[in-house]
């Protein structure tokens, strides 16, 4: 038998929906993909989240904290250095500059990082990471799920994110991929215990992809693949995709012999590389 619920009707000024909402986003508390109010009212009444005002920090003590941290790492406890930074990250309403950081005095706690995101993993652990890109530039991720990937002879890191910002531009067509990314293992620079739930997987799409010429017989069926048949003179697959860079780099290779089908969005992602491809060598296009 379902247990009966009991409900309540609250009077709330104007724009107090949308802050609780906002709460139960940054809390990772969801009824399907929409913030629950219900679910953070009984997070709280459970006792299983904290809510409050979070306490703000000047430079100076930040840096007599950091002075702090480093003194627990040089007496060996680094177990209470890594307590403080995560209190830190987490509750002291810190700007960006600060954040980052903090987290490169992180770096400097645990130096066997790989085998770290292994334990994390293995426990279900979220986790914040530093990234340093190839444009030098420092990202901070709130990491709820990740895994290493081998592709084009490489391992890589592929995580699910909070943050979307820095995809919205690049893909902004595709925001069923916008919380997934791919990460170099020598890139990253710092990670640290983050609070909240860890994620089952990375997003993804389906795929269909329509192989052709010698492609139809040498093409070989991939872990990912979800369906793989002939139709006429075409093998159509249908592909669970988490990364549309990958996707595009592999189709590049075939030419001719593959074509993305569907979903629209990632077409036109392949018909922005062949239409710059083609600027560059002076080669007309049909502008739609």
């Amino acid at each position: 038998m379902p247990r009966k619920k009991e409900t309540i009707t609250l009077s709330i000024p104007p724009g107090t929906k949308e802050k609780l909402e906002a709460i139960a986003r940054n809390l990772n508390i969801y009824w399907g993909k929409d913030p629950s109010i219900s679910g953070l009212i009984v997070a709280i009444a459970q006792k299983s989240v904290e809510v409050g005002i979070s306490f703000t920090l000047d430079s100076n003590q930040v840096n007599a904290l950091q002075q702090a941290i480093k003194a627990l790492s040089d007496a060996g406890r680094i177990g209470e250095a890594q307590t403080v930074v995560t209190l830190l990250l987490e509750r002291g309403n810190l700007n960006a500059a600060m954040r980052q950081s903090l987290l490169k005095q992180a770096s400097r706690l645990v130096q066997a990082w790989r085998s770290q995101i292994d334990e994390y993993r293995q426990n279900q652990q979220p986790f914040h990471l530093l990234y340093e890109n190839s444009q030098g530039q420092e990202l901070l991720y709130t990491v709820r799920y990740a895994e290493p990937c081998f592709f084009d002879k490489r391992f890589y890191l592929m995580i699910w994110c909070e943050e979307t910002e820095d995809v919205e531009d690049l893909i902004p067509k595709l925001p069923e991929l916008w919380h997934n990314r791919n990460l170099i293992f020598d890139r990253i620079r710092s990670i640290v215990p983050a609070s909240g739930e860890w994620r089952e997987g990375l997003d993804s799409i389906k795929v269909y992809l329509h192989f052709r010429g010698w492609m139809v017989k040498s093409y070989q069926r991939r872990e990912d693949d979800l369906e793989d048949e002939i139709i006429g003179d075409v093998r159509q697959v249908v592909r669970r995709v988490v990364n549309e860079l990958w996707l595009i780099r592999e189709v590049a290779r075939y030419w001719d012999e593959c074509e993305i089908v569907s979903p629209e969005p990632m077409r036109d992602r392949l018909k922005q590389k062949i239409r710059t491809l083609c600027d560059l060598y002076d080669i007309e296009t049909k502008r739609l």
